[in-house]
């Protein structure tokens, strides 16, 4: 039986300022896109290119609804949940492209 993973993660811009929920079935792909700004939207135009929180599913409906349930909190519980997995808002991908 295969695996399936998806991810729901966070990103935001060098000074932290601007917060962006996502999610995507290849996460490391989906962060370089944004890095290289592949899609002029809303990323490239806030410039949010570093990972700052992520989660794991294993079914894409678990993963929409919580990128549904991110999406609809409050930026300060967006701010709480990283703050508690990356207390300092590191680029979590910053490992990935040297």
């Amino acid at each position: 039986m295969k695996i399936h993973q998806y991810f729901v993660y966070i990103l935001t811009n060098k000074s932290n300022t601007t917060l962006y929920v996502g999610v995507s079935s290849d996460l490391h792909n989906r962060i370089l896109e944004h890095k290289e700004k592949v899609y002029k939207g809303y990323t490239a135009k806030y410039l949010c290119d570093k990972l700052v929180y992520f989660e794991e599913f294993q079914w894409i409906d678990d993963a929409i609804a919580r990128e549904k349930q991110l999406k609809a909190g409050s930026r300060q519980k967006k701010i709480d949940l990283i703050v508690t997995a990356n207390p300092s808002w590191g680029d979590l991908s910053a490992d990935w492209y040297g």
